[in-house]
């Protein structure tokens, strides 16, 4: 303790540094440490081994080096510099615990995945790992950072050496960069997910591509959409009961796991005794819920919606302006904003015993809440019909391990680490597959409480995932990679439809038909337009050739 004060507290005056020295320093430090995830990556290319791989990491980090000093020339003030510093050096830090824990990189979406975590998920992703990660190569160098006093110099010459590091810092990168372009070039072609992995250089694009790259953003107001939206007419003889279609906004969960779609351990024991469907080759809008979500609930299509110029009204306003009582349920963190113009009910906050535990819910609350919440909804628009939106919990990593009761941890022994790479690759997988052994729990719950609405409605379920999920495979773990390079297993869900009898005889859908197609090719694109299909909606926003269903009315 004496000796701590003596360091922090009594310690003789140190020599004065001038701002240029501190961000040399400084970028040297984050340009060799804040990339280990990097280096790590670098060393297993089988382009680059020996001395020429060695000579071009140096040239890499020397490269990157220069980049980070370029941009802390911009704050190089005495009052901006150790701020500036100070953020870098976390942004580094964070960025590299994740990137070496879970294998994931950063980029925009993973920002505003990490913008919209709320204290759960939060709580979720603390370990000694993360501390030991950021005291070593954030606070350490914080703690010398801010005790170097700075050299006084006038405002004129200040201006003049910032200048000087600024110009002098990109001529260096630039010629870098130059000598070994053909290896660089080659490198970031083929290895996409290499340039998400610099550090800090990743997270300050990614911050600016969020708030001052104005082509890349929507503008404008809100726009309507299926304003001319009616529920057409339904065909047939049989007096009809007004249609109920519950869809079960799946998280995290990868169409690989689920025995339904052929995986060897048998992960859906009650679904498989329901008359279902099970689509087999359907991928995602992208590889996160903020990408995803937002995306699936579009007319836009994953490739028109990334390069929208603005915002859409989304298919659950199309929904309401046909006449539909809409309902959105979420047990996770939210709606990502689809749910603004709709009624929304937090279930994750209600702490019923029965299936709460802390301040966390399983999926089977909603369940619990579903009979009054519909009652809320305006009689007249049920009598039309209802939908209903339940955003589950479902396979939420990395502690998966507390997604599920007890009861339901038919594969042990479990991870039961936050931070996956310290667990055997085997309990990671039995952690996330008790997880969708409680999904097939739920969603069979559910179409038996379907069936109980029988008398006064006409029901029907749809469930498909936001994304899927990386287990270890190639050392990735968790999900979120730009999707040009994500693996299939992050963007591979799976898509499961029940129709009681009257609905297929109320939508004319064949069930041995959407049996027959299970295996056909789809996407998040679809679901916009065959949920319109199968619920009868007309308007111009709809698109018959993407309808799933439609191909099997009749059939």
């Amino acid at each position: 303790m004496f000796f701590m004060r003596f360091m922090f507290l009594n310690a003789p005056l140190r020599t004065q540094r001038s701002p240029v020295t501190l961000v040399v320093l400084s970028s040297v430090w984050l340009a060799v440490l804040g990339n280990l995830a990097l280096w790590k990556t670098l060393i297993t290319l089988p382009d680059l081994t020996g001395w020429h791989g060695l000579g071009f990491g140096l040239a890499f980090a020397f490269d990157i080096a220069c980049l980070v000093a370029a941009v802390l020339s911009l704050f190089a003030w005495h009052f901006t510099l150790k701020p500036a510093i100070t953020v870098l050096l976390l942004l580094a830090a964070f960025a590299t615990h994740y990137m070496l824990t879970y294998g994931v990189v950063v980029d925009t979406p993973m920002l505003i995945n990490v913008i919209q975590t709320d204290t759960r998920e939060a709580r979720d992703q603390l370990s000694w790992h993360l501390l030991v990660t950021v005291m070593a190569l954030a606070v350490l160098p914080m703690v010398w950072l801010w005790r170097q006093p700075l050299t006084p110099t006038s405002m004129g010459q200040q201006t003049l050496r910032n200048a000087g590091l600024l110009i002098g810092s990109l001529a260096l990168a630039f010629g870098t960069t130059q000598l070994m372009f053909q290896d660089f070039s080659s490198l970031m072609r083929n290895y996409t997910e290499m340039r998400y992995q610099i550090n800090p250089l990743n997270s300050i694009y990614a911050v600016l591509d969020m708030t001052v790259i104005p082509a890349e953003q929507p503008r404008g107001p809100m726009q309507s959409l299926g304003l001319d939206a009616r529920i057409a007419p339904r065909t047939g003889s049989t007096p009809q009961r007004p249609p109920l279609l519950v869809f079960v906004l799946g998280e995290t969960a990868r169409s690989q796991s689920f025995s339904l779609n052929g995986y060897a351990r048998n992960t859906n024991p009650l679904l498989a005794q329901e008359n279902i469907t099970s689509f087999t080759n359907v991928t995602s809008c992208g590889t996160s819920t903020a990408e995803s979500l937002p995306c699936m609930f579009s007319h836009l299509g994953r490739t028109g919606f990334a390069k929208r110029s603005n915002e859409f009204e989304n298919l659950l306003d199309v929904l309401y302006h046909a006449g539909y009582a809409v309902l959105w349920m979420d047990n996770q963190s939210g709606c990502k904003s689809q749910c603004d113009r709709v009624p929304y009910v937090n279930t994750s906050n209600l702490k019923l015993p029965e299936t709460c535990d802390g301040d966390e819910c399983r999926d089977t609350v909603m369940l619990a809440r579903i009979d009054a919440e519909l009652a809320k909804l305006p009689a007249e628009r049920r009598a039309r019909g209802t939908v209903v939106v339940m955003h589950q919990m479902g396979s939420h990593g990395p502690a998966y391990f507390k997604r599920t009761p007890a009861s339901f941890k038919p594969f042990t022994p479990e991870c039961t680490d936050t931070s996956l790479s310290q667990c055997e690759r085997p309990q990671i997988v039995n952690a996330y597959d008790n997880t969708i052994v409680f999904t097939d729990y739920f969603l069979s719950r559910l179409v038996g409480w379907l069936k109980t609405q029988d008398q006064t409605s006409t029901p029907a379920m749809l469930y498909v995932s936001d994304h899927g999920e990386s287990l270890g495979e190639k050392n990735m773990y968790l999900h979120g990679l730009p999707f040009s390079v994500a693996p299939p297993e992050q963007t591979t869900v799976p898509l499961i439809t029940w129709l009681s009898p009257g609905f297929e005889q109320l939508s004319h859908v064949s069930k041995r038909c959407l049996q027959n197609d299970r295996n056909k090719p789809l996407s998040h694109d679809n679901l916009f337009h065959s949920v319109l299909g199968l619920m009868a909606v007309k308007t111009t926003a709809y698109k018959r050739e993407l309808d799933f269903f439609a191909t099997c009315e009749g059939r």
